[in-house]
């Protein structure tokens, strides 16, 4: 059994919530165990010996039988957790200022042509970069700021969901990687 990290789409804005105790309590009714929650905008960690394509399944049914919600959740492994801190392409500027620098992890990969249409949305000094099936965005202004976080969706991209690189690194903390 290892270690679990699940995102969920969109969680606590828009008016999608599931409380983050409750979200513990399904996770060990699914027969999850050391179910860990980070903040309250869709970050839990479990251990599992599932495969990650058959958890997200999983957790995605569970959200809906429990809440009423339809929710995307990724699962990732530790291992995939490590190489995603490691390909980050600005490692500067998360040092830096790590609440701009942020990771986009997807569910089914980059749609073709997401990364040429973020850069023609992209304001002053905004960048972005693929590696691995992972966007990450670089936002100097603050992503509130941003031309491509305002215009940026799902049809365009692919379905996703960020976490900025502090989140990223607590995250890793929460499965046992080492504090960067």
């Amino acid at each position: 059994m290892t270690h679990r990290i699940i995102l969920f789409r969109g969680m606590n804005t828009g008016g999608v919530r599931a409380p983050v105790a409750e979200q513990r309590t399904m996770a060990k009714e699914m027969g999850l165990t050391n179910p860990r929650t980070l903040a309250a905008s869709g970050n839990l960690v479990v251990e599992s010996g599932k495969a990650t394509a058959t958890l997200e399944r999983e957790i995605e049914a569970a959200m809906e039988r429990t809440f009423g919600l339809k929710v995307a959740a990724m699962v990732r492994t530790p291992d995939q957790w490590a190489k995603l801190i490691a390909a980050n392409p600005f490692p500067k500027e998360a040092a830096a200022h790590p609440s701009k620098v942020l990771a986009m992890v997807m569910k089914a990969g980059i749609k073709a042509g997401a990364v040429e249409a973020c850069r023609e949305l992209a304001a002053e000094g905004e960048r972005v970069e693929a590696v691995d099936g992972v966007l990450y965005f670089w936002f100097p202004d603050g992503q509130g700021q941003s031309g491509i976080f305002k215009k940026a969706t799902p049809r365009l991209l692919g379905m996703g969901t960020g976490r900025n690189w502090n989140t990223v690194l607590k995250l890793g903390e929460m499965v046992g990687l080492p504090s960067a």
